[in-house]
This record gives structure tokens, sequence and C-alpha cells, in this order.
């Protein structure tokens, strides 16, 4: 093949997290490339987007939360399945790298594997906390398996697959935000506090009603001297979080912005945050926070059914790698407006919890490593295109 020709790179992330990671990805690709011009086509949102790839379906259709609404969207992602393996077949990817979001990618990365195009996965699933059995599963499935935590790669040496320790890309993404000039956000008050409700619409409706009731019971306790921020990561949840706004009884001081999410919690002084990659970022920007989470009942006694009770220990990403209980975990009927607001007030002064939680964050900071998780990924997906021709 000549190397004026475009790379020709297929790429699958259902999660805004992921198509944050992809959108960053892409750009390093770049880099690793200079001299062929990449095509990237697949299934993303907003940041891959920006950086050039024609995406076949969004991410702000693409999230579902829970067993129940997956049910209900079956039929739909039956539909997204069938659309990326008819690229693959028609376009022929020179490498199909799949982000996070296992259940869907790694039946998506079976089908194009037997297809002979090359496959990648970034950002492992997490078999060691449950179902070790889906190792074997992604050893056929993915040529190569790209790490965020140092001791993952050995949970695959057993069955051969090549995988490698590269680091968390947010760690890359924190300090860049940190580098930044601070945005004017707006404030009011002494006490700034982050409300994050999640970046799926079920997400949101589900938790940020409690939020909200907690925001006004902590702007009472606080005598109206407190104000409070929603970033959203897209124009559609946007428009979730405002119809709930008029729905719902809001504090006084309440503000939705687009985006700076991170910036948001680097200036706040303590977030409410829903289960999810927000949390290891309030983690990197210092921000002390309580993580929530609510399912429905159904899908709570099927996961109890079919989940072994380790699974159960944590949810959040935060105290998984800490190993203990870092961030207060609110979930189910435990989180309640009562528990929120209790839990997140103490964060608002110099407490012995507030000094706590900020010095576990920096063991945990410690623990991720240092930044140039993005570039390392890169570079170890250009070498597999270099040395592993497609079948």
């Amino acid at each position: 093949m000549s190397t004026t020709e475009p790379l020709k790179v297929m790429i699958a992330a259902g999660e805004v997290s992921g198509d944050m990671y992809g959108g960053a990805l892409i750009r390093a690709l770049r880099e690793q490339f200079p001299n062929r011009a990449l095509d990237v086509r697949g299934m993303g949102g907003n940041a891959m987007e920006a950086e050039g790839a024609k995406l076949l379906h969004h991410t702000d259709a693409l999230g579902a939360m829970g067993i129940f609404e997956v049910l209900s969207k079956l039929r739909y992602f039956k539909r997204v399945m069938k659309d990326m393996v008819a690229l693959a077949e028609t376009w022929r990817p020179d490498v199909l790298i799949t982000l996070d979001y296992y259940s869907f990618n790694i039946a998506l990365a079976e089908k194009v594997k037997a297809l002979g195009v090359r496959t990648v996965h970034y950002i492992s699933p997490k078999v060691w906390v449950w179902r070790r059995g889906r190792i074997n599963r992604m050893a056929k499935a993915y040529d190569l398996l790209l790490c965020i935590f140092p001791f993952e790669p050995a949970l695959y040496e057993p069955v051969g697959l090549r995988a490698i320790y590269v680091g968390h890309p947010l760690v890359e993404q924190a300090e860049a935000t940190k580098a930044e000039p601070e945005p004017k956000l707006p404030w009011y008050g002494e006490e700034q506090i982050a409300l994050l409700p999640g970046s799926r619409a079920g997400e949101i409706r589900s938790i940020l009603p409690t939020f909200l009731k907690a925001a006004r019971r902590i702007e009472i306790t606080k005598r109206g001297k407190c104000s409070f921020i929603i970033p959203v990561p897209t124009p559609k949840m946007r428009l979730e979080v405002e119809r709930l706004l008029f729905k719902y009884p809001c504090p006084r001081h309440l503000n939705v912005v687009d985006g700076n999410a991170r910036h948001v919690m680097r200036q706040a002084k303590a977030a409410m945050i829903a289960s999810g990659t927000a949390t290891l970022e309030a983690c990197l920007m210092d921000c002390p926070a309580i993580l929530a989470y609510r399912v429905s009942i159904f899908t709570e006694l099927v996961a109890r059914l079919v989940l072994p009770k380790s699974s159960f220990r944590f949810a959040g990403l935060v105290n998984i790698i800490a190993g203990k209980g870092v961030m207060t975990e609110l979930l189910q009927r435990d989180f309640n407006v009562f528990n929120a607001a209790s839990e997140l007030l103490p964060y608002l002064r110099d407490t012995p919890q507030r000094r706590a939680i900020l010095k576990a964050y920096a063991d945990v900071r410690e623990a991720l490593g240092a930044p140039g998780a993005t570039e390392r990924t890169a570079k170890a997906i250009a070498e597999l295109i270099a040395t592993c021709p497609t079948a």
C-alpha cells in the first residue's frame, strides 16, 4: 500500500468518556502518521466529530443506563451493530479501535476481526472486579489491549493476549486543564458546589431531581451564601437538564454551563457526582465529592442475582483504585436528599473529612502514574499497524 493513501481507522465509542478519549487519540494518531491522512469513521460523539470523524451513530443515542433501558433499546443496538459491521465489510479499515463500552464493543470486535481486520481495545474492562471469564473472550476478539492500570496486563498473560499498560488518559487531560487559564464561571457567594448528574438522559432523569432537592437543603443550611453549577457535555443533555429545572424547585443561584466540567470541579469547593468517569476527574481536580447512583429496582435485582457479592464492594473508580472507601457512595435507597446534603456539607469547611479525602486523592493520583497515556496508546497502535499486516 502506498503511504500516500489515507489510513482508514474505524472507531467505536458508546459513551461521552470514550468519545473524549477517542477525540484525543485521533489527534495523537495524526502525529504518528505525519505523511498520511487519517480517514476516521464509526460511532462516537462531539469530541471525535470535532477531530474529523464521520459518525454513523452518536453517543447521545447510544448511552443506556441499567438492564431495563438496554433491553428497551435492543432493536436500536442491533441496527447500530448491523451498520458498523457493514461499514467494516465495505470500507475495509486498516484497524478497528474500540473504546470501553464492553458488551457492545466485544461483539463488534469479534465480527470485524472475522473479516480479517486488526482489532484494538482501549480501556480494559474491569475483569479484576467481576467476570474474569471475559479474559478468554477478549483474547479471541483483539490483537492488542491497551490498559490504564499497571496491574492489568498480567491478568491477560495466561491467554496470550498482547496487553500494554499505557496509563490513564484522564491524567494528561487534567494536567492540560490545570495549565489553561481559568474561565470565569457564574459562581455566587462563599461556597461553590458542582452538580454532575451524568452524561446519559436516563441518568440525568434519575439523579438530577435528588441533587436539586439536596442543593436546596444545602442552600437553606448555608443561608443562601452558596451557588451551584451543572456542566453539561452536549447540547442534547443541556435540553434534558433544563427540562428538569423547569419541573423541580431549584436553588436560587444555579447555572448550567456547556462543557468545562473539569474547570467547574477545579473551582468548586465540593461536588455531587453520578458514578462514572467524572468521579475520577474530581480526584484529579482535588474536588471533594460524593458519588450517587440509582438504577431501576428490576436492574438492581437482576444485578444481585447475576453478579458475585465481591462486585458490590465499590462502585466508584476512586474507591476501586484506592481499595477503600475514599469517596462516599450513595447508591439506590441510600441516595436520598438527607444523605446527599449531610455527606456534602462537611466538605465545604476545613474539616477532618475534607482533609482526609484530599489526602486520599493524592494517593490515588500517584497510583494513576504519569501523563502521556494517549501518546503511548497511539504509538502502540501505530506499531501494530506497521508490524502486523491485515489478514
